[in-house]
């Protein structure tokens, strides 16, 4: 009995502990406001999203969005103090970096789906896209059925990885698929005659061929292969800062500010080079802008 009484106590201690403790981990606003400082997460090389501008720092359509979830961010905790911190992340450690509090929210090109919201959460969906290809413009390459006995490369990490692995295996297309560490090594790849083409969504495409120094040799080929919605990355279980992230969000899809915001960064000259992407706004994402909607892609 008294063994019995032992056991209870020590599980019932042990209970409470593992609850305070849970209780203990505050949630991004919490952390943030006693910091003073958020961590913003941006890519190198995700034009127009997130990557380095001229002076070396973060620049694009997803950083000025996140920049301003983080003007409400500082009304909500009363911290106009707030102070930004960043940092650069990769398609491999985005997710390990913003799950372990590193990061407090990823402003890139990340894709929605099912398999990610098992490890975070997604804002409203802010931009859709499909995986096509970037050749040399006298590559002869057209279409997938022409890469056969070609090497394609694709960066590792990435959710177009995966589907052209996928594609190949099941449908014996035929190429040699190789990983690149980030999106500016695949298209060098393709420039130097190392790949043959580099699969990615189309946007990151036709940013980083507008990136290039000689953006005519390279060209955007290919019928997408799926469409997928891009959305901010956040913690998982966190639904106040969720929902002043998808406010900021809604707010500037109801009010004109997002459009404006898009033909800023995809339908007129942006930096490095001042080259227009020429992007317009798919029906998707004219249709999210009512919707609202952060489904992911199955």
């Amino acid at each position: 009995m008294i063994k019995t009484v032992k056991f209870l106590s020590a599980f019932i201690l042990i209970s409470l502990l593992l609850e305070n403790s849970a209780l203990s981990d505050p949630g991004t606003l919490d952390k943030v406001k006693t910091s003073g400082v958020i961590t913003l997460a941006y890519r190198e090389s995700s034009i127009p999203f997130s990557y380095l501008g001229a002076e070396g720092q973060p620049i694009g359509f997803g950083w000025e969005i996140c920049n301003k979830i983080v003007d409400q961010v500082k009304r909500v905790t009363a911290r106009p103090d707030l102070k930004i911190q960043i940092q650069s992340v990769t398609s491999q450690n985005r997710i390990p970096l913003l799950m372990n509090g590193t990061i407090d929210i990823e402003c890139g090109s990340t894709t929605n789906n099912s398999e990610r919201a098992k490890q975070v959460d997604f804002a409203i969906n802010y931009f859709y896209t499909g995986t096509r290809f970037l050749v040399k413009t006298d590559s002869g390459i057209k279409s997938l059925l022409d890469l056969k006995g070609k090497k394609v490369v694709s960066t590792t990490g990435t959710t177009n990885f995966q589907i052209l692995r996928k594609l190949n295996a099941e449908q014996n297309l035929g190429f040699e698929l190789i990983g690149a560490k980030d999106h500016a090594e695949s298209t060098l790849l393709v420039i130097q005659g190392r790949a043959d083409a580099f699969g990615m969504d189309d946007v990151l495409l036709y940013g980083n061929r507008a990136s290039a120094l000689n953006p005519s040799e390279l060209v955007v080929v290919g019928d997408a292969i799926q469409v997928e919605p891009y959305a901010i990355m956040l913690r998982k279980d966190d639904p106040t800062f969720k929902k002043i992230v998808d406010d900021t969000l809604s707010n500037l899809m109801k009010s004109g500010e997002f459009e404006a915001l898009y033909k800023k960064w995809f339908q007129s000259a942006i930096p490095p080079k001042g080259i227009n992407l020429n992007a317009p706004m798919s029906k998707e994402l004219k249709d999210n802008l009512k919707i609202l909607s952060d489904k992911p892609a199955i």
